[in-house]
């Protein structure tokens, strides 16, 4: 890093980019992956230098950014390209909810507003806490959360840490503590057997198809398809481990566990 607090970043990853735009410092922002929407003003604001899992070398290093803040080992290569090109890399791997506002906090640090994130993290803090509080007085529904469909896997630690905030009942905990998605396969019997009350789901890149959801051979049993409670939740509010899926995917969570919002969407 030539310079402290860093001038130049790029984000790969959406979550540090919402973040940055919070703490008020979106101005050190020169390249962002191409999945960063939020907040909407970024998509005009900042050049698109990468996807998830690839990334344009070349037009990262011509913005000669002062450091690259990544995400998990998805990105290890790109992060050793960059490295090996003298680029100062921060590999973020936070994988549930305390991981997200650690997250927050260091990177307020590392931007010289150490005292803003850390402010920013206690609210969303105090909010889950008072969110699960208001929970515990309802009957807690079962909640199948879908990340993909072919092949099915189930949620990852910060959902299932969110749904359960948010007053439901993970039917596969386990899982979702696994880190790798490949660990996290779960099978149609096993769905079945499980009995959700409510299908969460979110396909990153790709829009949920409820009526297909509820076509699979013998879902009909499931108490979620027979009372239509199969709710899409767009990628971006959930699957980003930062303050999006702290907010508006928890927003989302409680809106499709509500009695009001049972229907087939």
């Amino acid at each position: 890093m030539r310079t402290f607090p860093p001038e130049r970043i790029v984000c790969l990853t959406e979550e540090t980019v919402e973040t940055l735009y919070l703490l008020g410092e979106e101005d050190r922002i020169v390249g962002v992956s191409g999945y960063a929407v939020r907040p909407k003003r970024v998509r005009k604001e900042k050049p698109r230098v990468s996807a998830f899992t690839s990334a344009d070398i070349p037009k990262i290093l011509a913005l000669s950014p002062d450091l690259v803040l990544t995400f998990s080992d998805l990105q290890a290569e790109i992060a050793a390209a960059l490295i090996r090109e003298g680029v100062a890399v921060m590999a973020y791997n936070q994988r549930d909810i305390a991981g997200i506002l650690s997250m927050i906090r260091h990177l307020g640090a590392t931007v010289g507003q150490k005292e803003r994130a850390a402010r920013l993290a206690d609210q969303y803090e105090r909010r889950l806490a008072r969110t699960a509080a208001q929970a515990q007085s309802q009957t807690r529904l079962k909640v199948y959360f879908e990340e993909w469909d072919e092949p099915m896997i189930s949620g990852i630690h910060w959902v299932s840490e969110l749904v359960e905030i948010a007053g439901g009942t993970d039917v596969f905990p386990v899982q979702a503590r696994q880190s790798a998605a490949k660990d996290r396969f779960v099978t149609s019997d096993a769905v079945i057997a499980a009995a959700p009350d409510v299908i969460l789901a979110s396909w990153c890149g790709k829009k949920v198809r409820p009526e297909k959801i509820a076509a699979r051979p013998g879902w009909h049993v499931i108490p979620a398809v027979r009372d239509n409670r199969i709710v899409e939740i767009k990628s971006p509010l959930i699957l980003q481990p930062g303050p999006a899926a702290l907010t508006d995917g928890l927003d989302a969570i409680l809106a499709a566990l509500a009695p009001a919002k049972a229907s087939l969407s």
